[in-house]
């Protein structure tokens, strides 16, 4: 390996996809670190747990019914 062209560190990516990821992190970051009006995600996560709890007591209901 005397003739690397990637030089000796060993920290050569060939795909580039740590680099590109890098980039990614850094032009993204700040960006997220906002909090979301409202409540964000979290209210779709509420509601999905009520809605999927009605789902399974209503089976419930028709089977024992």
């Amino acid at each position: 390996m005397a003739n690397n062209p990637h030089g000796s560190d060993g920290n050569y990516d060939p795909a580039g996809s740590t680099q590109m990821f890098r980039a990614f992190v850094d032009e993204a970051g700040p960006q997220q670190t906002t909090p979301a009006s409202g409540g964000g995600p979290r209210i779709g996560l509420i509601v999905g747990v009520i809605v999927a709890i009605a789902a399974v007591a209503g089976v419930a209901w028709l089977a024992l019914g």
